[in-house]
């Protein structure tokens, strides 16, 4: 997998819920559609998302919306996002949104949901409990169904929710 191309939503949740480390260590490259960055930066001063933008750490890159992405009436964030991972095979796009999780699946995008950060996290040891982390996501809100949360916890972390 060559990285990742992340929505503003799990930049979101995961900095108000003080996980934005975990951005920066999994993934192998990582980058911020212009468009996902200006929906952040449109928030307050003290958003802890915008503040992590600010610092640099995090590229941003202009990205050119596909027509085939555009045909879906996705916001601009979740185009540009798809957009990339489809012209760029191997490129892992995270992304919450249900509408363009359906989208990333008609294309056979790769995608991940914050969810799925969580639990790599855990498996490489940069968090102790998976289940602290989702609800601190939720409180972050995160709206994740809990039963969801449930499920992927005990199948892959062995942790209860």
């Amino acid at each position: 997998m060559d990285g990742w191309v992340v929505n503003a939503s799990p930049i979101i949740c995961l900095a108000k819920a003080g996980y934005t480390d975990l951005l920066l260590k999994l993934p192998g490259k990582i980058i911020v559609p212009k468009a996902v960055a200006e929906e952040i930066l449109a928030g307050p001063i003290s958003d802890p998302a915008r503040q992590l933008l600010v610092t640099g750490k995090l590229p941003v890159v202009e990205i050119q919306a596909l027509p085939e992405i555009l045909a879906w009436d996705l916001g601009k964030g979740e185009t540009a996002v798809l957009s990339y991972a489809l012209a760029n095979p191997g490129w892992i796009a995270v992304i919450d949104d249900l509408a363009a999780r359906k989208c990333a699946r008609s294309f056979t995008i790769l995608i991940k949901g914050t969810l799925a950060i969580v639990i790599q996290a855990k498996k490489c040891g940069l968090i102790v409990s998976a289940s602290n982390a989702m609800r601190s996501l939720q409180a972050a809100g995160l709206r994740l169904d809990n039963e969801v949360i449930r499920i992927a916890l005990k199948q892959t972390v062995n942790e209860e929710w």
